[in-house]
């Protein structure tokens, strides 16, 4: 056998070749690896150009003004945590853009504190005032659920957004015809996670989502089946019309605007205080899942504890109690 060098695409091989004039049989095998060496090289030639290349830009989020609004009405009422759970609300919502709170005092008149918290929030707001009927107002010791709290303020706002006016601070104007947004009912009391809001702001027609430690269960919710709710979670009255907590729920505005009737029912049955809203704005197989088809809680149902008092009680009587000047 002699051994003859074979040049291929730049590489030199070695290999015997058959004595009597057969040609070598080495040839393809040596062609093929060598265009497998070459296609390797322009990979790799390729893949250094793209690391040279600058990165491209992230994805800018839009501007927010272009962000439907969203409208949140809060009803408070005078008590020693009223300032505590309002800090504490006005700060989750000052990390959401595009957000307007609508904060309803159920008194006769507004309040020093809650004029000078919103002034101090650096919110967008509007500052409403209503006062329960009497005949509508918890006695001292009564459980909540004899009279529900809020609902006079609820539908405050509601006018307010329809244009009926009454705001005795911050923005004055209800939103002009064709605004795009969503109308959220936080209680002060909740705890609620930043995401819940982008997760409601594009809702079409009622968006709905899990709320947690609520109704005596880890959590309340609706069901959902192939991007559809099918049901409720629930363990209160599951055959109510809408079987959804206060917290679980958004409506968009155009919606709320388009049906100037639908309000909260003082007289609706315990627990029915929801649906007396919800049933004239949609049938509850047209209500659109959100927070991951209902699978994420991002909404709680916490209450903070009611103080003890005693010491301070008495502390008054020896005429040393704590200085009412000092806003709590």
């Amino acid at each position: 056998m002699n051994k003859v060098k074979i040049w291929t695409a730049g590489l030199a091989f070695s290999c015997n070749s058959v004595m009597g004039g057969q040609p070598c049989d080495c040839l393809p095998p040596l062609r093929a690896a060598a265009e497998q060496l070459r296609q390797k090289d322009l990979r790799i030639s390729q893949l250094q150009a793209e690391l040279r290349r600058p990165p491209p830009a992230p994805a800018q989020p839009p501007e927010p003004e272009a962000l439907p609004t969203i409208y949140v009405v809060t009803p408070t009422y005078a008590r020693l945590v009223q300032k505590a759970e309002l800090v504490r609300l006005s700060q989750t919502l000052s990390l959401v853009p595009r957000l307007h709170w609508l904060l309803v005092e159920d008194a006769e008149s507004p309040t020093p504190l809650v004029s000078g918290l919103l002034a101090a929030s650096g919110l967008l707001f509007t500052h409403l005032v209503v006062l329960t009927p009497k005949a509508q107002r918890l006695r001292e010791g009564e459980p909540g659920w004899v009279h529900p709290r809020g609902v006079e303020q609820r539908n405050k706002a509601l006018d307010w957004l329809r244009g009926r006016g009454g705001a005795v601070g911050g923005e004055k104007d209800p939103p002009p015809p064709g605004t795009q947004g969503v109308v959220y009912f936080a209680d002060d009391d909740n705890t609620y996670s930043r995401e819940l809001f982008e997760e409601m702001r594009w809702t079409r027609g009622v968006s709905v989502w899990p709320v947690g430690l609520v109704g005596g269960l880890r959590f309340e919710g609706p069901q959902v089946q192939d991007g559809r709710v099918v049901g409720f979670h629930t363990a209160w009255e599951p055959n109510r019309p809408f079987p959804v907590d206060m917290a679980g729920f958004a409506v968009a505005l155009p919606l709320l605007l388009a049906k100037p009737n639908a309000q909260f029912d003082s007289t609706a049955p315990r627990g029915h205080l929801e649906s007396s809203l919800l049933s004239h704005l949609v049938d509850p197989k047209d209500l659109e899942p959100r927070a991951a088809n209902c699978t994420r809680v991002l909404v709680w149902h916490t209450r903070t504890e009611k103080p003890k008092m005693k010491q301070e009680e008495q502390l008054q009587r020896q005429g040393r109690g704590s200085d009412p000047a000092i806003e709590v």
